[in-house]
Order: structure tokens, then C-alpha cells, then sequence
């Protein structure tokens, strides 16, 4: 599963753990994804990595179960 926002194109951030000695580790912030079926521009309705930002704010139609 690749790691990237189908809508908003957000992937991961890199930076560095700092610790109380100044010791830096290469550190990953992966966005928090969620797999949702929602409604494309055609009206078909497809499973899209979506993180939950898009989500919340509406730029995801989700499908409604019926």
C-alpha cells in the first residue's frame, strides 16, 4: 500500500529524533491513511487511500450503503 493521499497527494515527512543529549536519528511521519470506498467524477464507486483530513473535510464523497 503505497503511503500517499489519493486526493490531497500527502505522503510521509522525514526529520530527525532529537534527544535531551542532541543525538539526531532519521525519524518517519507517515499521514494517517484510511482505505474508504467513495464516489468518483463518472458516479463509479472505487476504494481510495484517504487520509483524514480529506475525510473530515469533505473533499471525500463517501459511497452510502443502502
Amino acid at each position: 500500500m503505497s503511503k500517499v493521499c489519493d486526493i490531497c497527494g500527502k505522503g510521509r515527512q522525514v526529520g530527525n529524533n532529537v534527544s535531551h543529549a542532541k543525538n539526531r536519528t532519521k525519524k518517519v511521519w507517515n499521514p494517517n491513511l484510511q482505505k474508504v470506498k467513495a464516489v468518483q467524477d463518472n458516479g463509479a464507486v472505487k476504494k481510495i487511500n484517504a487520509c483524514t483530513r480529506c475525510i473530515r473535510s469533505g473533499a471525500v464523497v463517501k459511497k452510502i450503503s443502502a
